[in-house]
């Protein structure tokens, strides 16, 4: 497998404006979970960031098939061996970029200190790994063969690391510590594929703010304003992957932790069916669970915190998408054990 990594342009600011505000009106703003910072607050932040900061939103490319790595729920505090071993189990078998579903991190400053760090070191592996230095200052793809490849330097380097925000991210004010890593809870990126062949195919990556329970009357507006919906893009995407914390359906029917209001519960279910999304991943519950419903394939993930599963298992999952954009998941192991 092989993939290629660029920047480019504005993703957001392209989006088709129209008017629809179905759900509004039923939508707690402040959220069904115990949360430090209300969604309209977040995801007023997380826009304005896109807006403002266009040149810093990332295409992924890649060539033919190539494979992506999901955790969830790793809950980091003095001990970040377990999201250690993810960004190194992702590196070592060429996952084209790892997505988080949330509750990275518990909410103090020093655990966020920790995770920054391992982020950092995290991308100087990955820079290390698959860009070369052209000079003291600038970096180009080592798996670009053009004559004149794309130079960037070490910040414009993007570590396709892309998380979404849970609920313990946001308590006691834990939203002014993740925001000031990933900046935005709620996103998109495209995936532009180049195929043998010659042709273009692209995929979809879609990142819900879902921490509070409740995606917020902000957020439902800017979904039925076409934010994310992909219009602007003729002929539309090949396969469109969503990513939340808060799950879509409960692991079993006595299951403590919260989802959805049920009104925002069906008008997901029916939004993923309009986005002909291919798979919906969630976290939160720390327990397995895979379904289809609508021809939506659903997978909500173990937690990989050392703490909650101290023993060695298959916490994440690694999707394969093919040439043809067929997909497959695999298991992955981690064998990380808490230190004594």
């Amino acid at each position: 497998m092989k993939t290629t990594y660029l920047l480019a342009g504005l993703l957001l600011a392209t989006f088709t404006l129209s008017s629809c505000h179905t759900l509004e009106e039923k939508i707690s703003p402040a959220g069904i979970l115990i949360a430090g910072t209300a969604v309209e607050d977040r995801i007023d932040m997380s826009y304005n960031f896109f807006l403002n900061h266009y040149d810093d939103v990332v295409y992924l490319a890649a060539e033919d098939d190539y494979t992506f790595l999901v955790g969830a729920d790793s809950h980091v505090t003095t001990d970040p061996g377990r999201m250690d071993e993810m960004l190194a189990i992702g590196l070592r078998d060429d996952d084209l970029f790892y997505a988080h579903l949330g509750d990275i991190a518990d909410t103090k400053a020093r655990y966020y200190i920790t995770l920054d760090s391992l982020l950092q070191e995290g991308k100087k592996r990955y820079v290390a790994a698959h860009y070369r230095e052209i000079d003291p200052f600038h970096y180009v793809s080592d798996r670009n063969p053009d004559e004149n490849p794309l130079t960037l330097t070490y910040d414009e380097i993007v570590f396709p690391f892309f998380p979404v925000v849970g609920n313990h991210d946001i308590t006691r004010n834990g939203w002014a510590l993740w925001s000031s890593i990933f900046h935005s809870s709620f996103y998109e990126i495209d995936v532009v594929v180049f195929l043998k062949d010659g042709d273009i195919a692209f995929d979809h990556l879609i990142f819900l703010d879902s921490a509070s329970g409740t995606l917020g009357q902000t957020q439902i507006k800017l979904i039925e304003e076409g934010v994310l919906n992909g219009k602007y893009l003729t002929g539309g995407y090949r396969n469109t992957f969503v990513f939340s914390h808060t799950n879509i359906f409960r692991p079993q029917f006595n299951e403590f932790a919260s989802t959805f209001t049920r009104e925002e519960t069906f008008y997901l279910l029916d939004k993923f069916e309009e986005w002909n999304v291919s798979c919906v991943f969630c976290g939160h519950v720390h327990m397995w669970d895979e379904r289809n419903y609508n021809g939506v394939h659903y997978l909500t993930l173990e937690a990989m915190s050392e703490r909650n599963n101290p023993d060695p298992g298959d916490y994440l999952v690694r999707i394969h998408v093919g040439a043809d954009g067929s997909l497959s998941w695999t298991p992955v192991h981690m064998n990380y054990t808490p230190k004594r």
